[in-house]
């Protein structure tokens, strides 16, 4: 499981025009999973985000999370996050996790997420325009290998 993570002062995402989710401050979450991701690396990452300082404290230092700020998310699914560009110029997905699977993970884990923040969503699988106010700007990608992935 791969979640790009974006600081911003605000954000919205919209499908065929209409807005589907939008925040003010807070962060914006790009959410992809892989063949053998589970609820394990669902409950890691969610608190990986949710700890994670990268909001200026009084002194100007990235010391806040997400929580400390009151902030909110907009979760956006990604399969892309998962492109395997190694031979050729156009990108493989075929590390990313079915559509079936990834929709039901992407559910958990936003539904697990909203019990300590507010968050707002894209609609999975739909060609989506993402519009981001990235603060800093502060752009880290977070991720859980599982163990026996590791040889």
């Amino acid at each position: 499981m791969r979640i790009l993570v974006q600081r911003s002062l605000k954000s919205s995402v919209s499908v065929n025009g209409e807005i589907t989710g939008k925040i003010d401050k807070g962060l914006v979450l790009f959410v992809g999973f892989t063949l053998g991701d589970s609820e394990k690396e669902i409950d890691y990452l969610i608190n990986k985000v949710l700890h994670l300082r990268i909001f200026d404290d009084e002194n100007g230092v990235m010391n806040k999370s997400v929580l400390d700020i009151n902030g909110e998310v907009l979760s956006i699914s990604q399969f892309t996050l998962y492109a395997d560009t190694k031979k050729g110029h156009r990108p493989s997905y075929v590390k990313a996790l079915d559509s079936i699977k990834a929709k039901e993970l992407y559910k958990i884990f936003n539904e697990r997420l909203g019990k300590y923040v507010c968050v707002e969503t894209g609609v999975f699988g739909a060609d989506m325009l993402v519009n981001i106010k990235n603060d800093g700007p502060v752009t880290i990608l977070l991720e859980r290998e599982r163990k026996y992935d590791k040889k």
